[in-house]
Parts: C-alpha cells; structure tokens; sequence
C-alpha cells in the first residue's frame, strides 16, 4: 500500500493553480519525500483539486500498488456517494444545464474503477498538537503549493 498525498493552491484573479502530490511509502523518512509540482492554468480551487488528483494518480499507477488518497477537499470526498445521481441525472445541474466539471469527474469515477484506491478526508489547517503524521504529510503538500503559486507572481 502506498499512501499519496494532494493538494492544491490557486490564485483566483489570474486562474493559476499549482497541484502537489507526495507519494509515502510505509517507511518513507519524512526528509526523504519528494514533492511534485505542476500547474494548471484556467483553473479553479474545485477544478484543480480534481485536476491534481488525477495528474497523481495517473503518475503512481505503474507502482501497481493499492493507493489511499488523502485530500483535504469535500468535494472529491462525496463524489463516490454522487455518482449514482450524476449519471441518473446525465451529469446535469438541477437547472437541466451540463455540469462544469462533467469531463473530470468522469475521469475521476473511471480511475476509481480502474485503479485499486481509497479516499480519506484530511482536516486541513489543524492546531500543530493535534496533529498526527498524515497531518504533517498534508502540510508539506499544503506549503508546496501555496509556496509555487507565491513563486511564480500569477
């Protein structure tokens, strides 16, 4: 089993966000981690919180391993519990218009059909002494990407 952590920051004005993963192996040291970055351009906070996801999961699935997801994001989390409606519905709005986002969760649902993987909610932003390791994992992705999306002035 390995564990991957997303996260993403986007600056709302110019449409600009950064994606961050780390992949944690069971006995990864934590100065080991290596963070990646990648960003994604008219985008926005929901958007890229899927945009990422993907992007990671789409580069672990050659490991051919299990993969627990963890996200801060309330949205990815309640999308295995929406699918039967979004596709009873035809990926429609309850104002009968296509939804936004219809391309990505599409792709979203086939990848957890596809690839053996969990979802765990992570509380973001959490007091320093409640926090556990995963919470520190989420954190160096948290600063990652806030940290790119500072870097690079959009």
């Amino acid at each position: 089993m390995i564990r991957l952590f997303c996260d993403g920051s986007v600056n709302a004005q110019t449409h600009v966000g950064f994606g961050a993963y780390v992949v944690v192996f069971q006995n990864a040291a934590f100065d080991s981690l290596h963070v990646k970055l990648k960003a994604f351009h008219d985008t926005s906070s929901t958007k890229l919180e899927l945009q990422t996801l993907l992007w990671a999961v789409e580069e672990c699935r050659s490991l051919n391993d299990e993969i627990v997801i963890y996200t801060d994001s309330q949205n990815i989390i309640s999308l295995p519990s929406r699918k039967e409606r979004f596709e009873r519905m035809g990926y429609r709005t309850n104002h009968k218009k296509i939804h936004e986002h219809v391309a990505l969760y599409q792709a979203f649902y086939t990848m957890m059909e596809e690839v053996n993987c969990s979802l765990v909610k992570v509380k973001g932003h959490k007091l320093e002494r409640d926090k556990d390791m995963n919470d520190d994992y989420f954190t160096l992705m948290d600063r990652a990407s806030r940290e790119a999306l500072r870097k690079s002035g959009l």
